[in-house]
């Protein structure tokens, strides 16, 4: 599994960072054929030449050169390069800078009958959270990308301020061919601070190998609002939780599949199959 951005390897890409946050990204060689990739941050992906098929739990989605994607933060799929002569540009939005962007423009971000709206502490339906956005590259959109590259090789000291306007630019861009409001209702949602449904998010990710600390940002939360609101809700630790749950999954591929113990115990996240078994039968009273 790749996490990006924080995984970005010099070979593959060239980028530039908003101080220490990768902002853009420019992939230079053909990529691998097929991954599994774990998004920690927002993204905008440009296609630029070639095709690609990104495959998620609820969508099968195929882009092309002319296409703009969008990428909710947390979101992990599959993706496979179709056509080797693959590009892109992919810009990376820190939720800092999201929210910043649009405390400066609630009168275009906000619904209408909540302009001026204050914070809330509100979950978001999962609904509200599937799905990726796709786009057509407009004119403007496309002399944007190219406004991009010089900054690859410019040095100067006010590259940071350069970059943030670029950030703006484009969310300004997107805005403006977003007729379904997705994206909008997307800013507007992290604006407030909504927070994912523990449920859904844990039913969602339990088999993922993310850290109680991937998870918790996901859900909008720090470390420890999400262990606390976590115990309130299932009256256990997320640990034990997801320890349980991967259990009870195996007890079911071993019922109804032809996996073996081995092929099962790796599934669910267990290095050592000698550990899977002990737990396996800790909890079922017999080995797997």
């Amino acid at each position: 599994m790749i996490r990006v951005p924080s995984l970005i390897h010099v070979g593959e890409f060239q980028s530039l960072k908003i101080q220490d946050m990768t902002f853009v990204a420019y992939r230079n060689q053909d990529p691998p054929l097929k991954n599994e990739v774990f998004f920690e941050e927002h993204a905008v992906i440009f296609v630029l030449e070639g095709e690609k098929k990104f495959v998620s739990p609820t969508q099968t989605i195929h882009v092309r050169k002319g296409h703009i994607v969008f990428i909710r933060r947390g979101y992990y799929l599959m993706q496979e390069t179709i056509d080797s002569n693959y590009r892109s540009l992919v810009f990376f939005f820190n939720e800092k800078l999201l929210k910043e962007f649009v405390g400066q423009h609630l009168e275009i971000v906000a619904p209408k009958h909540q302009k001026g709206v204050e914070k809330a502490d509100t979950k978001t339906h999962p609904s509200e959270v599937e799905g990726l956005l796709v786009f057509q590259i407009t004119e403007s959109l496309h002399k944007f990308t190219e406004s991009i590259f010089p900054y690859f090789n410019h040095e100067t000291p006010y590259l940071n301020h350069f970059l943030r306007l670029k950030l703006q630019e484009l969310l300004l861009h997107i805005l403006e061919i977003d007729h379904s409001e997705q994206f909008k209702n997307i800013l507007f949602s992290l604006y407030k601070g909504e927070k994912v449904d523990l449920e859904y998010l844990m039913n969602s990710y339990y088999l993922k190998p993310l850290s109680l600390e991937e998870l918790s940002r996901l859900s909008g939360r720090s470390l420890s609002t999400f262990k606390r609101d976590f115990q309130e809700q299932f009256n256990t630790s997320p640990a034990l939780w997801i320890k349980n749950k991967r259990l009870e999954y195996a007890s079911l591929q071993l019922e109804r599949t032809a996996k073996n113990v081995s092929e099962i115990s790796m599934e669910i996240g267990y290095e050592s199959v000698s550990h899977f078994i002990k737990a396996y039968k800790e909890k079922f009273g017999q080995t797997p």
